[in-house]
């Protein structure tokens, strides 16, 4: 999974962005390699 500091979404190719946690994801059902995420903030122990 790519990590990125700015994320981009092309929906002509089925990607959507979701939060989820705090962090900022991109998925693809279409294309599964094209998933991304944004660093968000760090987990508590």
């Amino acid at each position: 999974m790519k990590v990125k500091a700015s994320i981009k979404a092309d929906p002509t190719k089925g990607d959507k962005i979701v939060r989820r946690r705090g962090r900022v994801y991109v998925i693809n059902k279409v294309d599964p390699n094209r998933k991304q995420r944004q660093k968000g903030p760090a987990r508590k122990k």
